[in-house]
């Protein structure tokens, strides 16, 4: 099952349509705590609908708690980034891929992307006005893309 990692989501918004997103496409949504709001809090139920009862929803307590659970293979790892040097129409996504997102302000976390530099992918843009998309948006799209040829 693909599989879409959030690391330290601040906007619980965001996390409701992600899992919105994750329902429609029968994919795990993973939270990596810590989260910038409450599970429970009633913005993400409502960005997620009368659908967030059927997220499938696993949360790890640190990425390093996910990669000692999980323990991921490399190439199962696609990690999002505005400066990531491959665009996300270049890999074939396996079935079980986990693609990976930051912080709304912050991305993901330096000593993270250290680890796994080979592992990153941006969303080409045609205009130089935006630094990034939304990030409900960009998972709906990296998703998307990920699953292609496979809906």
């Amino acid at each position: 099952m693909t599989a879409i990692i959030l690391i330290q989501p601040e906007i619980p918004g965001n996390t409701g349509a992600v899992g919105r997103t994750c329902v429609a496409l029968g994919m795990e949504l993973i939270l990596i705590h810590p989260l910038g709001f409450d599970i429970s809090d009633k913005r993400v139920k409502r960005s997620g609908l009368d659908y967030w009862p059927h997220v499938n929803l696993t949360e790890y307590a640190s990425w390093d708690a996910f990669l000692a659970a999980r323990v991921p293979r490399p190439d199962q790892l696609f990690l999002f980034e505005e400066f990531g040097s491959r665009s996300f129409y270049e890999p074939d996504y396996p079935d079980d891929a986990m693609l990976v997102f930051g912080q709304e302000t912050k991305g993901i976390p330096k000593p993270i992307i250290a680890r796994h530099e080979d592992r990153l992918f941006h969303l080409p843009m045609r205009s130089d006005v935006i630094r990034s998309l939304n990030l409900a948006n960009t998972v709906s799209a990296a998703a998307y893309q990920a699953l292609r040829g496979k809906l």
